[in-house]
């Protein structure tokens, strides 16, 4: 049985937003810190991952400056700028709203209608 999760349109931004929320990460890292806090039910293709990275720079949701990565390689790492702290905050709320909504219709009994 397959424990890893489909990824929804729209999450890989708030995945790595949160993911860089937690400190300074190089885009390798970005992809291990998600499987991490997933638990490794969320894998991210670094195809999609590089793409997205450069949109929230461009953005302006993230900054990014090389550095050396701990096995001694040149790497971009990124940081959230104060803009990307705010987007974290409000797309964490609507997806908490999200969830308690989809929680609530999916408990549903026909009894309780």
């Amino acid at each position: 049985m397959n424990d890893q999760a489909q990824l929804l349109p729209g999450t890989l931004d708030l995945l790595i937003l949160k993911a860089v929320s937690l400190g300074p990460l190089h885009g390798y890292g970005v992809l291990l810190r998600i499987g991490q806090i997933s638990g490794s039910a969320l894998l991210i293709e670094q195809g999609a991952l590089y793409p997205a990275l450069f949109r929230l720079v461009r953005q302006g949701l993230l900054t990014s400056d090389w550095g050396t990565s701990e096995n001694n390689r040149r790497a971009k790492f990124y940081e959230l700028t104060p803009e990307g702290r705010a987007r974290l905050q409000e797309e964490t709320e609507g997806w908490n709203r999200l969830a308690v909504a989809m929680t609530s219709v999916l408990a549903a009994r026909p009894e309780e209608l």
